[in-house]
């Protein structure tokens, strides 16, 4: 019985120890990408205090006030399964963005974008695909390129490229450090756009000029930003964003006229939600790569060693437990050789030695005394 219980043992700790390498070599990739069911997310940025462009009755003015951004991913699974094909086929996702900036007063829209575009599962980055646009009142086309909306899972210590959606290219994010966002352990990146021409629409550029520098006949548009990253690197997802645009109209006669300048920040709100979702997805991804390889491993050499030691006492021959019994009582054997053989020597004696005299009845006594006593108690003769 201890045997069979002990080879089920080395058994299970096989599969067990088998499992604990599966584990990081089979799973782990699978749950370290985006899904295809991802659930639509919501952000909240707010700029307590901005400047910002706004046209009223087709009037161009620069107000102050508070802006409230809202951005809503919206992953597309129907169009994943449908518009991801060949190369893309099981590698990238497709998802709607909306934006949506506000001022925080009376809730009047300052601007908005929507976007479709294809998102590598693993990698989080833009994948190239003909079919995304993105529209936000420019003839632009997209040019999706490195990160968007999110970091790699398993983010590194290095600099990555982000997409910027005025450039319409990616700027290397440069990371900065690992601190901490709501508990949650977040590495820090810093992407610096300094001073660069955005383009402009004929038409915009006249009514801009025309209200803010008259004597122009011609002028530019300047940008700059600078933007952090808190990303928690098992996911890649955000806990937190701050986005600090800028944007100068420069013409060539007159003085500059600042038409947009803001310091956006999650709110409270999103940083919680968001650090919460990431640190559950991230707790999820490292019981599949470390800890529960790690515990199946330990439990499987636990139950063979147990095993092994469980079938080797159950494997003892018989014939050594009776060895190992030998301080019992002994048994007596007759002089003379004992057992069967010393019998045989007798009568081998006897038979080969004729029977004369003194020496013959001397012979049958001692056969006699040796013998017990076999006559009942009354045949007996009296003891003197």
């Amino acid at each position: 019985m201890k045997r069979i219980v002990g080879a089920t043992l080395v058994g299970l700790g096989v599969l067990l120890v088998v499992a604990a390498a599966g584990l990081p070599l089979y799973v782990a990739p699978a749950v370290s990408q985006l899904p295809y069911d991802l659930e639509r997310s919501t952000s909240v940025a707010e700029s307590a205090s901005a400047e910002f462009l706004q046209i009223k009755s087709g009037v161009p003015s620069v107000e102050r006030g508070g802006l409230r951004s809202v951005v809503e991913v919206i992953p597309q699974a129907k169009a994943t399964e449908e518009k991801m094909t060949g190369d893309l086929e099981g590698k990238a996702v497709v998802w709607d963005v909306y934006q949506t900036v506000k001022r925080a007063d009376d809730g009047m829209a300052i601007s908005q974008y929507s976007t479709e575009l294809a998102v590598e599962r693993r990698s989080g980055a833009a994948a190239k695909w003909d079919g995304a646009w993105l529209k936000d009142g420019t003839e632009q086309p997209a040019n999706y390129a490195g990160q968007v909306y999110k970091f790699p899972f398993g983010t590194e210590k290095k600099d990555y490229p982000v997409y910027d959606r005025d450039l319409r290219r990616a700027v290397p994010a440069q990371f900065k450090e690992v601190t901490k966002v709501r508990g949650v352990e977040v590495y820090r990146f810093e992407q610096t756009i300094s001073e660069e021409q955005l383009p402009l629409a004929e038409a915009n550029l006249k009514l801009l000029l025309s209200r803010f520098a008259p004597e122009a006949t011609t002028g530019r548009l300047m940008y700059s930003n600078t933007r952090s990253f808190w990303v928690e690197p098992v996911t890649g997802s955000y806990v937190d964003l701050r986005d600090q645009p800028r944007k100068v109209l420069v013409p060539d006669v007159g003085p500059q006229t600042v038409v947009l300048g803001a310091d956006f920040r999650y709110d409270e709100k999103t940083q919680i939600d968001s650090a919460k979702r990431a640190a559950d997805n991230a707790a999820a991804i490292k019981l599949v790569r470390l800890w529960g390889p790690l515990g199946l491993g330990l439990l499987g050499l636990v139950a063979i060693v147990g095993g092994t030691l469980l079938s080797l006492r159950g494997s003892r021959r018989p014939g050594a437990a009776v060895a190992a019994a030998g301080t019992g009582p002994s048994v007596v054997e007759p002089v003379g050789g004992g057992g069967h053989t010393g019998a045989h020597r007798v009568a081998d004696d006897a038979a080969e030695k004729p029977s004369d005299g003194a020496a013959s009845a001397d012979a049958d006594d001692a056969r006699t005394a040796s013998l017990p006593e076999q006559r009942p108690p009354a045949e007996r003769p009296a003891t003197r």
